[in-house]
């Protein structure tokens, strides 16, 4: 009766081990040949998979070599895939009819998949705004969600191991941006998809579109929804976009719950700075009546002074 129990105990013994093997195996990360349709895309990818000059060469590439470097994928629980790196050579795959891509197959959470996603994606030559702000946003969640919780004195999450630095800090670092570049490029995720693609218009420069540069597109992200599709339909109708002064203007009006389409038109109707007619006089003509060194401003002071008192002298002769 003994001997039979613990033969019992080593049979169960040896399942549960043999269980645990087999687990621990199916972690360990391998190199198969993949089925394309069996790939799915990560979910909310935010980079894009352009048909430029690299996806041609990349493609050509593909359908003659194969893909050299193997993508990144981790096992679904309904027997799928989820690509974590590797969305254009998967897509150059489609593109030149290969069946199957070459991977790596390894376990992750969600949160590594995340981070790996965007490292990964970061080093292309040209990443546009929109790409970044949804990158480091998704990041910068993920890497919260693994840090502990914000002191009473600092609502950033801090990173428990990387010396008390918040996890926007340690972003910064590893994306080789500043802590506001950073800042500046999470909030374009605020904007709406028709001004965001103005934005990453300042990049691409592609005719007949409008641009936006990131810092009036920052200033415009504090609009409300709302707010943004007027804006837009005017900036369609004007065929223009408004200057930094002006979105900071949008921006106050907006706070104080006063912008409105009216509203919007007036601001986009005054005149921009860079619109003013420049007036300029050469300085070889001039210098001769300045000391060396002169500030550029009290040369421009001290000309509308004799401007003025020449006007003033010229009224009196007329009288």
């Amino acid at each position: 009766m003994v001997k039979s129990s613990a033969a019992g105990l080593l049979t169960s013994l040896d399942d549960l081990f043999s269980t645990q093997e087999e687990r621990e195996a199916a972690a360990q990360p391998r190199v198969e040949d993949i089925p394309v349709d069996l790939i799915d895309d990560f979910p909310n990818h935010p980079f894009k998979v352009r048909m430029d000059g690299a996806m041609v060469r990349l493609v050509e590439s593909v359908g003659q070599y194969g893909v050299l470097e193997p993508c990144l994928i981790r096992p679904k629980p309904d027997g799928r895939y989820e690509m974590v790196a590797g969305h254009r050579r998967k897509e150059a795959c489609i593109m030149a009819d290969c069946p199957s891509i070459r991977c790596i197959v390894q376990e992750m959470t969600d949160d590594q998949a995340v981070i790996i996603m965007v490292d990964s994606n970061l080093h292309r030559e040209e990443t546009l705004p929109s790409e970044k702000a949804f990158a480091y946003k998704m990041k910068l969640d993920a890497m919260k969600r693994q840090a502990g919780r914000p002191t009473k004195d600092n609502s950033a999450t801090v990173l428990q191991n990387y010396g008390g630095k918040t996890s926007r800090e340690i972003l910064a670092e590893q994306a080789g941006e500043s802590h506001e570049q950073i800042r500046k490029l999470i909030r374009l995720t605020y904007l709406i998809p028709e001004i965001l693609e103005m934005v990453d218009n300042s990049v691409l420069k592609e005719k007949d579109k409008l641009q936006i540069a990131l810092r009036p597109a920052v200033e415009l992200s504090y609009l409300t929804e709302q707010e943004q599709h007027d804006l837009n339909e005017t900036m369609m109708t004007e065929d223009r976009t408004p200057s930094h002064a002006q979105t900071i203007k949008m921006r106050k009006f907006s706070q104080d719950g006063r912008l409105n389409m009216d509203v919007i038109f007036s601001i986009m109707q005054e005149e921009k700075g860079n619109q003013k007619e420049q007036f300029k006089i050469p300085r070889d003509r001039i210098s001769k009546y300045f000391a060396p060194g002169t500030p550029a401003q009290k040369i421009e002071d001290t000309i509308v002074k004799a401007l003025e008192l020449y006007q003033k002298r010229q009224r009196s002769l007329q009288r």
